[in-house]
C-alpha cells in the first residue's frame, strides 16, 4: 500500500511538473504559493475535452496530457471577477492612443466604434500579475469599483480577460488629470482649493462609509470632467477596510503616504486623509512639504522630524484644516466627513454634489484653452495615434485582402508590444511604492 503511495506521488509530481514546464513556455511564472493549487490527473483527463485543438494538435503524443489544462481556463478560476472573451469581433475599438504607464501596463485611450464614445483602458499582463503576486489585488480593484458609485469617483464600464491579459474599462476624462493643470499654473488660490477639498473629501467619506480605503490620493488620480469638476480614480491599491480595521502593507506614492503606513502599519482610513493634507499643501503652495525619499524608511525620518509649519500666507482657517489633516497621531488626525464639513473653511460652502458641481470651475476651463496643455499633459510621452489592426490580417499573416475595421478584444492585447517598441518611457515625477 505505501509502495502504491510512493508511486501515485511521483506520478503526480510528474504531472505537475509538466504543468508548471507548459506555463514557464507561455512566458509565465507562478509564485510557490500558487503552484500548490496545480490540478490533478483526475482534473487534467476531465478538461481533455475543453482543451484548446490547434495547441494539441502542434505538440508530440505524450506531450498533449499536460496541455488539456487550458491556460484561460486556468487563470479564469483564479480571476472569476473578470469575463472571460475570445471570440473576434466582440465588439470594435480604435485604439487612439497611449494615455500612460500604470503599475503594471499601459493605459490606452480608445474609441467604442458602435457606441462613438471614448475610453481609457488599462491593460495589464497577466504574467506580470502572477510574477508579482498581486492577483488579489488586481481582482480587488473591480470588486471595490463595481460596488461604488459616487458624483466624485470615477465609474468603471466594463472589464475582461483574454488569454493573457486583463482589461479594465473607465470613461475617458478629455480634460486630463489635476497634477497637470498643477504644473501648468504652479499654485491654486484658496478658493479653487476650496471647492477640490469639498469634493475630494466627499468622495474619501463616502468611500470609507462604504467601508474602501483608497491608499493612493494623489494629483494623478484625480481626472477631472469637461465642467473641471472632480473624479477620484484607479483604485488599483484600494481594498476593502471596515470601520476599526486596520491594514499593514507599505503602499502608495511615497511623498503622499501617513507616517503609519511609512512604518508598515497598523494603519486605518485616516491615511487617506493625510494623503488628502499632503495634496492640498502640495496645491496651495507649489511644492510638496517634504520632498520624495528614494525609500519608505528614509521618507519616514524625515516626515516624523518635519514640524509642517504653514506658509504666513494661509487665510486662518485654511491653515488650521491642514494642520488637523497632517496630525501625525491617527487617532487625533482629522479623519471624518462630518468633521471635515465643520471646518471654518469650509463656511458658506455646500457639500450637496449637485450644488457643488452645479457651477463650471472657470480655472480649469482657461488653463484647458492653453496652447501649452498638451504638452504638458504628455510629460513626455508620445501620444501618437497607433495604426488600425484587423484581427484576421493578424491571426492569417498570408491573407492577402483586410476589410478596414479597428482592433477587437480578441487582439487589442498586441497593442502593448507595438507600444513598448515605439513609445519611451515616461517620466514619472512621482515614486510609487508597494512592499
Amino acid at each position: 500500500m505505501g509502495a502504491d503511495g510512493s508511486k501515485s506521488t511521483k506520478q503526480e509530481s510528474r504531472y505537475l511538473s509538466g504543468w508548471r514546464g507548459f506555463l514557464s513556455n507561455m512566458g509565465i511564472s507562478l509564485p510557490p504559493a500558487l503552484c500548490r493549487l496545480a490540478p490533478s490527473r483526475r482534473m487534467i483527463r476531465e478538461m481533455r475535452e475543453h482543451a484548446p485543438v490547434h495547441l494539441l494538435s502542434s505538440m508530440p503524443g505524450p506531450e498533449k496530457l499536460r496541455m488539456e489544462w487550458s491556460l484561460p481556463g486556468f487563470i479564469s478560476m483564479f480571476l472569476p471577477e473578470f469575463p472571460h472573451r475570445t471570440v473576434p469581433g466582440y465588439e470594435h475599438f480604435q485604439v487612439l492612443g497611449y494615455i500612460a504607464k500604470g503599475s503594471f501596463g499601459p493605459i490606452l485611450k480608445v474609441k467604442d466604434k458602435s457606441k462613438e464614445k471614448t475610453y481609457a483602458v488599462k491593460v495589464i499582463p497577466k504574467s506580470e500579475i502572477l510574477r508579482l503576486g498581486v492577483l488579489d489585488q488586481s481582482k480587488e480593484e473591480v470588486i471595490v469599483q463595481r460596488q461604488v458609485r459616487h458624483p466624485f469617483v470615477h465609474d468603471l464600464q466594463d472589464c475582461w480577460q483574454t488569454q493573457r491579459h486583463l482589461y479594465i474599462m473607465c470613461d475617458y476624462c478629455s480634460t486630463g488629470d489635476l497634477y497637470t493643470y498643477w504644473v501648468m499654473i504652479g499654485q491654486f488660490g484658496e478658493n479653487a482649493v476650496k471647492v477640490f477639498a469639498a469634493e475630494l473629501g466627499s468622495a474619501l467619506g463616502f468611500l470609507h462609509d462604504f467601508g474602501i480605503i483608497h491608499r493612493d490620493v494623489k494629483m494623478e488620480n484625480i481626472l477631472l470632467t469637461d465642467q473641471g469638476h472632480l473624479r477620484l480614480a484607479d483604485f488599483g491599491l484600494s481594498r476593502r477596510l471596515e470601520r476599526g480595521g486596520r491594514a499593514f502593507t507599505i503602499c502608495g506614492t511615497i511623498q503622499y503616504m501617513a507616517p503609519e503606513v511609512l512604518s508598515g502599519g497598523p494603519y486605518s482610513h485616516a491615511a487617506d486623509w493625510w494623503s488628502l493634507g499632503i495634496l492640498l499643501f502640495a496645491l496651495a503652495t507649489g511644492k510638496f512639504p517634504v520632498p520624495p525619499e528614494p525609500d519608505h524608511c528614509s521618507m519616514l525620518r524625515k516626515v516624523r522630524s518635519f514640524p509642517y509649519e504653514m506658509p504666513r500666507n494661509f487665510s486662518p482657517p485654511f491653515a488650521l484644516l491642514l494642520t488637523e489633516l497632517l496630525c501625525k497621531t491617527p487617532v487625533r488626525r482629522l479623519r471624518t466627513l462630518e468633521r471635515f464639513k465643520r471646518q471654518t473653511f469650509f463656511r458658506g460652502t455646500p457639500f450637496d454634489t449637485q450644488l457643488l458641481q452645479k457651477t463650471p470651475m472657470e480655472l480649469i476651463m482657461e488653463l484647458k484653452k492653453r496652447p501649452d496643455r498638451p504638452a504638458k499633459a504628455r510629460r513626455g510621452l508620445t501620444l501618437d495615434p497607433f495604426p488600425d489592426f484587423d484581427c484576421d490580417l493578424i491571426s492569417n499573416s498570408s491573407s492577402t485582402t483586410a476589410p478596414e475595421m479597428s482592433p477587437t478584444l480578441a487582439n487589442i492585447e498586441l497593442v502593448e508590444a507595438l507600444i513598448q517598441d515605439h513609445t519611451p518611457q515616461a517620466s514619472i515625477p512621482q515614486q510609487e511604492v508597494f512592499v
